[in-house]
């Protein structure tokens, strides 16, 4: 689920890359090659028949869902997953039909699919990251020698160099980018326990399967059940929430410094005002200093999502849903408009 704004606020606080990455289309296309690739792997280890495992792929290249009865399924099940199985097997037909989802339950489908589409996101950020880095080289390069009056509780302090406060910057991103593929590493993973964590449909079989699986899709297998364990879920909102707020004291620094009279930094092409037309404002700053907020509210809501009952939950799995793609829009929404404003300054120091 993307951030849903109207259409005019949509450039200022969405990101439209991160939504097609997390959207409707990514999210049955991951669905239907974790069904894929469990049938090849099925086949692979004696537990449905090659042939059967042939038709499922051959009939999954072409499928097509029905949005309208997947949509009222959904709101009558609460997932998508147990009709959108249904018009697979349709599609399949025959003995495929039976063998198609042999052994998974709807968890294991949607938790894998959202490992899937992680997938782009991770290099995604990865990319914004070294983009916004080289930014602030540049910044340094440019200004790092220049005067600039420190300030300690917004109070002038002592005169320091500019390369002082980008340093501060740039090495908090720094470190959050050196823990991105440790986070990409806990997050990109298969799941594949059934109905209850307990694997039973695979026998003594389910360690080969898995790794056949999850080789084909690209991702880890656990060493733990994911289904109610959601530790790298929580960890990943507080991840998302410190590429923000990292971000956000960018944002708040330039907003500060752009104030009338104290004229610390100089940015091309700042927001209007409809009742002061003198006004510059520096709205891109502004955004990232929200997107830090919103995010921080938002790690309560996952951490409250770790409460998962018994073997499976709905109710705090659905609160996943609502809340981690728009942690993730947030936070590569931010980097976007961070790089876009260190890419608009045009002097940064006290005025000569």
């Amino acid at each position: 689920m993307a951030l849903t704004f109207l259409p005019y606020f949509a450039r200022l606080l969405a990101d439209t890359e991160i939504a097609d990455m997390l959207g409707e289309r990514a999210d049955l296309a991951a669905m239907l090659a974790f069904e894929v690739a469990l049938a090849h792997a099925g086949a692979a280890h004696g537990l449905i028949d090659a042939k059967d495992a042939a038709s499922i792929d051959a009939s999954l290249m072409r499928f097509e869902p029905d949005m309208g009865r997947l949509a009222q399924a959904t709101l009558r099940d609460g997932v998508p997953v147990p009709d959108l199985v249904a018009q697979m097997r349709e599609a399949a037909g025959g003995e495929a039909a039976s063998a198609l989802h042999f052994g998974a339950t709807t968890q294991d489908v949607i938790d894998t699919a959202l490992a899937l589409k992680l997938k782009p996101v991770f290099a995604l950020l990865q990319r914004r990251f070294e983009l916004v880095d080289n930014l602030l080289a540049d910044l340094i390069e440019r200004f790092g020698d220049r005067p600039l009056m420190a300030r300690s509780r917004m109070q002038a302090a002592i005169v320091i160099e500019v390369g002082d406060r980008l340093l501060v910057w740039r090495k908090a991103l720094a470190q959050l980018a050196a823990t991105l593929p440790a986070m990409a590493d806990r997050l990109l993973i298969l799941s594949l326990a059934g109905a209850a964590g307990t694997a039973e449909k695979f026998g003594d079989r389910i360690d080969p399967v898995c790794t056949a699986l999850a080789a084909e899709l690209g991702l880890a297998v656990p060493s733990y059940v994911p289904h109610t364990d959601r530790d790298r879920i929580a960890d990943f909102a507080s991840f998302l929430s410190r590429i923000t707020g990292a971000l956000g004291k960018v944002g708040v620094d330039v907003t500060l410094m752009a104030q009338n009279g104290i004229d610390q930094i100089e940015l091309s092409g700042g927001g209007g005002s409809s009742a002061m037309p003198h006004k510059r404002n520096p709205v891109l700053a502004e955004v990232l200093v929200t997107l830090a907020r919103y995010n921080a509210t938002q790690v309560a809501g996952l951490h409250q999502a770790l409460v998962h009952e018994q073997e499976r939950s709905g109710s705090a799995w659905t609160l996943e849903w609502l809340i981690l793609p728009q942690m993730i829009e947030a936070a590569a929404t931010a980097l976007s408009h961070a790089a876009s404003l260190l890419a608009s300054v045009e002097r940064i120091g006290e005025p000569g």
